[in-house]
């Protein structure tokens, strides 16, 4: 019994939100162009002979701010953070900022929020000072959003917050002067693909009955090619507004950073003959991975990993994920899901752990201010950040392996060991490093060493207060001999309570897998459709122990088969897979008790057949302690 309780507890203490506040059309899975037409085949091959293979020239130092920074805040706010979710008296759910496209406003309609937006409660010193106080080293605000809107006085058109609105001021370029003064990098989100109120532009299908829409009129994602005699409406919006506001943002504020979004929603030549304006107007301006992307190439300077995640699924090279504090990007007032500061300090870590970037988004409400419960997070996240930012910035993706307790970030010299699961006994076995350590201490008191002595050939044993320092994340540095060496195999601690192997850092064995987005409850392998694919997971362990083995995982509606649990070459236990009566289940088939030798072991999960769509998708195989 007391097993199953500690299942429970920590399959409780995954799902830190239930709620889940996207609604259909809010976002998409993939943010790129699918394979082109010989349209994009040319604009590609343009770019890849000409402006594109020159302004990669001077990447690296294009981006080394950004590299070092890791963790930014991200801000939508414009004039639907008035309504905050709210429209007629009905609550509308979902993302905030959508208010525009799901309540199928008019743009007249639309101008009537604007008349009443007046954020007199505005401060850009005190937003760019909460962000420097949480750790942030940089800031992107939307400047344009879906809804056309901008909220800078733009002269490419009257649908800004200066013409329409009874807030005279820029609040844009207070934000960049706020930036500057307190030393954080500054730039724009800006919706360069979707623009529900110019009537060329792609989503507006209620009163305009343009492309891109919900009620996809023309075919939704890929429009351009179906009906490509609606693209010259498009590239009128793209050179009427599009280009020119990117270019005045550049020329107004020269902005250190421009993000973009939803880039399927227009072809892929016009993305990239976006992409070639901006290089133009500013070669040194760093540009996201969501503005153009296809399948096989990013032409951004970075990329981009799924909205909202929890979870990271593998991904190589720069880039960058974007939390939010709720489940909305602008502000909702209904939406109450907001996340403890403890979860996105370990997110953060994690992110930094495989060498990315965190920027971590806050809606703030209409009348200017923001919302106590996204400062309590803030607060919170830089109380942390003053004892323990050296263990973010700056570090790139660890060499080290995998371990049962928590995850390690790394710069030249330095291992720094985030520890989330706080060894009861105080002692922290670290695994996988093989040369000498010069020194251990706890980075919030690096005054005092640790006592830290071998446990093997490439193993250690640090002894900790008996007392956590930090309940969240206690970061112990180890200042590592020159020439030290990195195992690549997981390591399980001999005292940790729990082991969680996730799909995402399986080994995944065979074509044609794919991964869930990372967010709550979705950070598992999809795809697994055919019976020579097989996941499995190595680890080691330094001495016999009993584990209780489960496994989590999702069934659809075409989801059936049957599956085999190995180790180590001998079948553990046999599964079968029934479809979910409607939409998704998540279930724990718990395996039962395994013995493990001291040693290296592989657990594999292979299919015996496969009856529908696919066989499941899996989260993670737990290992507790007995």
């Amino acid at each position: 019994m007391k097993y199953a309780k500690i299942i429970l507890t920590v399959l409780c203490g995954l799902s830190i939100l239930l709620v889940e506040a996207q609604v259909k059309g809010d976002e998409d899975k993939e943010m790129f162009n699918k394979a082109g037409t010989d349209r994009d085949n040319s604009a590609v091959q343009a770019a890849l002979n000409g402006w594109w293979a020159t302004s990669m020239k001077n990447h690296e130092d294009r981006i080394k701010w950004w590299s070092d920074a890791k963790f930014g805040m991200f801000i939508h706010w414009g004039i639907y953070s008035l309504p905050g979710g709210e429209w007629k008296g009905r609550e509308v759910k979902g993302y905030g900022e959508h208010l525009m496209r799901k309540e199928k406003i008019f743009k007249k309609d639309y101008l009537e929020i604007a008349h009443q937006f007046n954020p007199t409660k505005f401060n850009a010193e005190e937003w760019v000072r909460d962000a420097k106080a949480a750790g942030m080293r940089y800031l992107v605000i939307t400047a344009k959003h879906h809804d056309g809107f901008a909220m800078y006085p733009s002269m490419v058109s009257d649908f800004n917050i200066q013409a329409q609105t009874p807030f005279k001021r820029d609040p844009m370029y207070e934000l960049q002067a706020a930036c500057k003064k307190n030393g954080l990098k500054f730039g724009f989100y800006y919706s360069h693909a979707f623009d529900w109120e110019h009537p060329d532009a792609p989503g507006n299908d209620w009163e305009y009955k343009n492309p891109g829409g919900d009620l996809q009129l023309y075919g939704g994602t890929g429009w351009y090619n179906l009906h490509p005699e609606l693209l010259e409406k498009a590239k009128r919006y793209v050179d009427e507004k599009a280009i020119p506001q990117i270019v005045e943002l550049i020329h107004k504020y020269h902005p250190d950073i421009l993000w973009f979004d939803t880039p399927h929603k227009l072809p892929l030549s016009e993305n990239i003959r976006i992409l070639e304006a901006i290089r133009k107007a500013d070669p040194d301006v760093v540009v996201n991975g969501r503005l153009v992307r296809s399948e096989k190439i990013n032409f951004g300077d970075y990329k981009n990993t799924a909205d909202r995640p929890a979870e990271f699924y593998p991904v190589t090279g720069n880039w960058e994920a974007i939390p939010t504090t709720n489940e909305s990007y602008g502000y909702n007032r209904f939406d109450l899901s907001h996340k403890p500061a403890a979860h996105f300090i370990r997110l953060l870590a994690s992110a930094a752990a495989k060498g990315g970037n965190l920027l971590m988004n806050i809606g703030p409400m209409g009348d200017g201010s923001i919302d106590v419960k996204d400062e309590n997070i803030l607060k919170g996240i830089g109380q942390w950040m003053d004892k323990n930012g050296e263990s973010i910035y700056g570090t790139v993706a660890t060499p080290a392996p995998l371990q049962s307790w928590g995850v390690t970030t790394y710069k030249k010299g330095k291992l720094y060991l985030h520890v989330f699961d706080y060894p009861a006994d105080g002692k922290l076995y670290v695994g996988g490093i093989a040369g000498g350590i010069r020194r251990t201490y706890l980075l919030s008191d690096t005054t005092k060493s640790l006592n830290i002595i071998r446990a093997g050939k490439q193993d250690w044993k640090i002894q900790l207060p008996a007392t956590a320092p930090d309940t969240t994340n206690t970061v112990v540095v180890l200042e590592l001999d020159e020439g030290t060496r990195f195992d690549s195999i997981r390591y399980i601690a001999p005292n940790s309570r729990v082991a969680r192997m996730l799909a995402f850092d399986a080994a995944l064995n065979g074509k044609g897998f794919g991964f869930g987005d990372g967010k709550t409850n979705r950070y598992y392998v999809d795809g697994w459709k055919l019976p020579s694919q097989t996941i499995s997971w190595t680890f080691r362990n330094d001495r016999d122990a009993i584990f209780d083995l489960s496994l989590k995982y999702i069934v659809g509606m075409s989801s059936g088969g049957t599956y085999k649990v190995m180790l180590d070459g001998k079948q553990l236990a046999e599964g079968v897979l029934q479809p979910a009566a409607k939409g998704e289940d998540m279930l724990t088939k718990n395996i039962g008790p395994v013995q493990l030798k001291q040693g290296i072991h592989t657990l594999v999960i292979q299919p015996v057949s496969i009856t529908k769509q696919e066989l499941m998708r899996p989260l993670e195989l737990l290992l507790i302690k007995k």
